[in-house]
């Protein structure tokens, strides 16, 4: 067992006992305390760093930065004197369990890293296994088909990844303030660490952000623990993508298989999840311009450059170039076969281009791997051998990796960059193209007169990755159609030169001022506006194992308990209720809405007692109101959301305003009669005075979408109507100018105010944004003339959620059960004749 990291660091590790090279390494300043920061823990599958056995044959390992990896980025752009970073990761090395603890103190104190050492198999089962295997080509849209093709649901590596991400956040816990710290974590390899944490600590300030695809809801839904990972994201208070498509997906999936919609607000998406607001983020990672620019100043690439130039320019060859690791997705295959199309199509070009492909290191392993490697080199040598000749070889494949700066090189030195991957998550590689080609003073004098000239390059790009879309000069292209990749290759290279300058400047200025510092800034800027409430926000957790979330509401919101609202009952002599019926009385989801005999019990029961006076206020038609309640003669109704009301059976109805002309009717109709024929599932609900299209059954992402394109159309065409068009759950509404069932409760507690029926105690329920025009009533009352001094006031809405309302209960069990308990007392308190 390792023993527990301090929170607060307060000794310095000794460089020289650690690293070889003090140059490439960081110390923590001894004096530092993380009590007067702020902190940022970043949290990654492996940590920023490089480790090495010691070379003098004595046991021990040294460490040092790793400058590449985007997390170490982030600390150099945004890292300030009142910012402290904390890493928490694994290592790229396995750890002698005797040398964890010796290992994780000198990463904590000299680098301010927090190891997470895992057993070689747990971390194979976890990396390779789940990791690699499932979710990867799944995110990719790759689907399990069969066993050979991306591997068959594990529920073992699955409880290893569970088990992995709870490692995680046991080690985050050692070296977290939950109520002053940000918390960061990255990408699929940890998306159920966002549970672990929450059921820690309810109000952790925390941040998600994946750096791959997210699939379409018709790909992610084939996943077995789809819900698991979706309230995993949910846990966290901000999710990152770097697109709006695979924002879009995420969404999709969570409105079909949760249940949870979104909204858009004043520029931000966030979706209501149990009381906390999850907020979306849409920003595609940047590249580091400090790093890029130094490397491009190194003498190592002013040769390398040189070299270049004279191995392919100086013999009148144009260079154009591929860099991408060697997975299944990466279509390098593709490109070869579109190099070959061009050099068949375009017979002058031989001898006259030539495509470099640098093939890095794959990061997963497996017979996939191998076959891409195989078909690779097959392609290569074919190519080469039919259009080959003395001195020229048409591809010219690295499969060794380059360093930093003779990658760099060839970005200088390229024509142009493809990219032809079928599936990526964002794709760093032009960016860095873009940046190279503007180069440097010095590497100008290197490629000759030319290059003095405004900068240009040229970009062809898969519609499939992640940073085609901020990218809009490039000529983007279906890495499947292998012509069409040719034409672009062609085009890339006869374009007119103004025409490449102008794309170029364009890209150049996107990229040098959308970087890694930008991202990471804004990413945390939304962070922190997110949580903001987190402090004045009462939470508590509900839900087992990986189905845990926490509930975050208003401090003044809170349950309506039975005792207290029975006490109240009791003691008072004047009541007013008001119960919305569908989704109160009745559940949303029952096909017969019909009330049932117990709920006519009660209702009558509570209209027996002479101290009440009960209304059921609804949006349904009043003809079928009347047939439903016909037995309630005491029972008051208010149809169409007020518009007609009775205060009893035998009354007649009454309006609530100036009775209304209804020939709006004949525009809105055929308006909704179109969207109807167009939207499956959907349907018209006709009544005397309103109209709503209702979309309960249809798809919920098609249904939803064209509900806001009928809302639009309505409010356009009915625009000198006297109507209001809504927008409710479900349902597009059209009613008369005036009508709310807001007026029913205004007018209910004036009509008893009038006969000298001061109500001393009120009790309204209802569970839509239509109700919460009563709320508003019954709140604002207690300070008006309308009800007694110190009245008892209970306005109560159907489940935990934003509500204008005081008070909540859970479903229309709870209500009924609640009715039910108040009906029983007043048959107690009716005296018997």
């Amino acid at each position: 067992m390792s023993r527990r990291i301090p929170r607060i660091m307060t000794v310095a590790g000794i460089m020289s006992d650690i690293d070889d090279d003090g140059s490439d390494s960081v110390s923590s300043d001894p004096s530092s305390s993380s009590s007067h920061k702020d902190r940022i823990i970043i949290v990654a599958n492996q940590l920023p760093i490089k480790v090495h056995k010691k070379t003098d044959n004595s046991k021990g390992w040294t460490f040092s930065w790793d400058y590449n990896s985007l997390y170490l980025q982030l600390k150099d752009c945004l890292g300030d004197e009142d910012t402290e970073f904390i890493y928490v990761g694994c290592l790229k090395e396995d750890i002698h369990p005797n040398d964890q603890d010796e290992v994780s103190q000198i990463l904590l104190e000299t680098f301010k890293c927090v190891p997470t050492f895992l057993p070689p198999d747990l971390y194979s089962r976890y990396y390779h296994g789940f990791c690699k295997q499932q979710l990867w080509p799944l995110f990719h849209y790759m689907l399990p088909l069969s066993a050979d093709l991306g591997g068959r649901f594990n529920r073992s590596l699955w409880q290893a990844y569970v088990s992995v991400n709870k490692i995680f956040a046991d080690r985050i816990m050692e070296v977290i303030n939950p109520e002053d710290d940000f918390v960061w974590v990255h990408d699929y390899h940890l998306m159920v660490l966002p549970t672990f944490l929450r059921k820690r600590f309810n109000r952790v300030k925390l941040g998600f952000f994946l750096h791959s695809p997210f699939p379409s809801s018709e790909i992610y839904k084939t996943l077995p623990i789809r819900e698991e990972i979706l309230q995993g994201l949910l846990n966290s208070d901000l999710i990152g993508f770097h697109t709006f498509d695979y924002a879009r997906h995420f969404l999709s999936c969570c409105s079909r298989m949760l249940g949870i919609s979104y909204e858009s607000k004043r520029g931000y998406i966030g979706l209501d999840y149990y009381g906390r607001t999850v907020s979306i983020k849409i920003l595609p990672v940047g590249i580091h311009m400090g790093q890029l620019q130094s490397v491009l100043s190194l003498p190592e690439t002013e040769a390398k450059v040189a070299e270049l130039v004279k191995q392919f320019a100086g013999q009148g060859r144009t260079l154009l170039l591929g860099v991408d690791d060697m997975d299944i997705f990466k279509g390098i295959s593709l490109k070869l076969l579109a190099m070959e199309q061009l050099l068949l199509q375009h017979p002058e070009k031989k001898g006259k281009v030539v495509l470099v492909q640098i093939a890095l290191p794959a990061r997963g392993k497996g017979k996939d791997v191998k076959e891409v490697q195989d078909e690779m080199y097959a392609t290569v040598k074919r190519i080469n051998e039919t259009f080959g000749e003395p001195g020229y070889d048409p591809v010219i494949l690295i499969d060794q990796p380059p360093k930093f700066y003779e990658r760099v090189a060839y970005y200088v030195a390229a024509e142009c960059c493809l990219v032809t991957a079928v599936r990526d998550g964002m794709n760093l590689i032009p960016y860095e193209y873009v940046i190279s080609r503007q180069g440097n003073e010095r590497l100008n004098k290197i490629l000759g007169p030319e290059a003095s000239t405004p900068k240009k390059s040229m970009l062809v790009v898969s519609e499939f990755i992640g940073c085609s879309p901020s990218l809009s000069g490039a000529i983007r292209v279906n890495p499947w159609n292998i012509d069409v990749v040719a034409e672009a290759m062609e085009s890339a290279i006869e374009m007119p030169e103004p025409e490449k300058q102008l794309r170029h400047e364009k890209h150049y200025k996107y990229v040098s001022t959308h970087d890694v510092s930008y991202w990471g800034k804004s990413f945390l800027q939304d962070l922190e506006r997110t949580c903001k409430d987190h402090v004045r926000r009462r939470c508590w957790g509900i839900g087992f194992g990986l189905s845990f979330r926490v509930v975050a509401l208003d401090p003044n919101f809170r349950k309506l308990a039975m005792e207290h609202i029975v006490s109240a009952y009791k003691r008072t002599t004047t009541r007013a209720i008001l119960l919305d019926y569908d989704g109160t009385l009745m559940p949303q989801n029952s096909i017969d809405k019909k009330p049932s005999s117990k709920t006519l019990d009660i209702l009558n029961s509570l209209c027996r007692d002479k101290n009440n006076v009960v209304f059921i206020v609804s949006s349904r038609p009043r003809s079928k109101l009347d047939a439903w309640f016909s037995s309630c003669d005491k029972l008051g109704i208010a149809a169409e959301h007020g518009y007609f009301m009775r205060m009893k059976r035998d009354e007649e109805w009454e309006t609530s305003i100036s009775a209304v002309e209804c020939n709006w009717k004949q525009i809105a109709e055929p308006v909704m009669q179109l969207y109807t024929e167009t939207t499956d599932g959907s349907m018209i609900e006709l009544k005397e005075t309103s109209m709503g299209w209702c979309y309960e059954d249809a798809d919920p992402d098609f249904g939803s979408c064209q509900a806001k394109e009928l809302l639009s159309h309505l409010e356009s065409v009915l625009a000198n109507e006297p109507v209001t068009v809504k927008s409710d759950s479900n349902c597009v509404e059209v009613k008369p100018q005036g009508v709310s069932k807001g007026l029913v409760a205004k007018r209910l507690l004036s009509s008893m105010q009038e006969r000298g029926m001061l109500p001393d105690f009120v009790l309204c329920i209802g569970d839509d944004r239509s109700d919460e025009d009563m709320f508003e009533v019954i709140s604002s009352s207690t300070t008006g003339p309308s009800i007694a001094p110190n009245a008892e006031v209970f306005a109560c809405t159907v489940g935990r959620k934003p509500s204008k309302a005081k008070y909540y209960l859970d479903d229309t069990a709870e209500i009924v059960r609640l009715m039910k308990g108040l009906a029983s007392v007043s048959e107690l308190m009716i005296p018997i004749l």
